[in-house]
């Protein structure tokens, strides 16, 4: 596949994005959510992909949305850009396979709002995050004011919108916003090493579980048990589940073929 404003690449069943427009801080315009688009339905098809790593070139993971575009916008036209970045980053958030964003640098607005759409997040340690929308006037609208205060709590997630104040990576781990910080310089081993290791698990235990953990966070307790309980039924129904047990009570290596 050939883009213009994204790398895309497949290695030993991972891909990884990188988002690659240094000289605007990786700002996502139209053209680069199209390329997101397309590159993410290709993960969703295509068995050879087994996990997507999403990152930046240069000295930003994404330091927002592309300004420029969008300062002429009226109402209609906001409303819709802001519902288009969504259904991206909601087309992220739904694929069922792992998905972890390695953060390598400014991840500012619409970037921090793609970074909390993946699974997991590792952060270099240049990593800054950020929701300055305000200055703009107007609101993180790419996702934002929900994904943030489900990963940190409705108090730190309006600390941070309403007065715009940037956080590095050490301050993100801390209240829940990035799962690790690394090294700069071994950021992209760390994401393809955590990604190898979670590939070796069941890959429709994790899927299903995945999947419970998302829907489960938009139901109520006793509807989400109830989900849980049916995913794990379907688990149970696998060649996988036969196998990891078999393996356990074996004390060997399990061999997972995902049927």
């Amino acid at each position: 596949m050939e883009f213009q404003n994204i790398i895309f690449e497949v290695e030993d069943g991972i891909a990884v994005i990188t988002m690659n427009r240094p000289k605007a801080l990786n700002a996502l315009n139209n053209e680069t959510l199209y390329e997101l688009t397309d590159a993410v339905a290709y993960c969703a098809k295509t068995a050879e992909v087994k996990g997507l790593i999403i990152t930046g070139a240069g000295k930003a993971f994404v330091a927002g949305a592309d300004i420029v575009q969008m300062k002429d916008y009226g109402s209609e036209q906001g409303r819709d850009y802001a519902g288009f970045a969504q259904d991206v980053f909601n087309k992220i958030e739904a694929l069922e396979k792992p998905v972890i964003a390695a953060v390598n640098g400014y991840a500012l607005g619409g970037g921090c709002e793609l970074s909390m759409a993946c699974d997991i997040r590792i952060a270099g340690e240049r990593a800054v995050f950020g929701q300055p929308e305000v200055n703009l006037g107007i609101i993180p609208c790419f996702g934002g004011t929900q994904r943030l205060s489900r990963l940190v709590g409705a108090g730190k997630a309006k600390e941070l919108i309403f007065t715009t104040d940037y956080i590095k990576a050490e301050e993100a781990e801390k209240i829940g916003l990035a799962n690790k910080v690394v090294a700069q310089d071994t950021l992209l081993d760390e994401a393809k090493a955590m990604m190898t290791k979670i590939l070796s698990k069941a890959p429709l235990a994790i899927k299903y579980g995945k999947v419970a953990i998302n829907k489960g966070l938009d139901l109520d307790l006793k509807n989400a048990l109830e989900l849980e309980k049916d995913l794990v039924g379907l688990c149970f129904a696998t060649d996988d589940q036969k196998e990891g047990m078999a393996a356990f009570v074996e004390k060997r290596d399990a061999t997972f073929s995902s049927k």
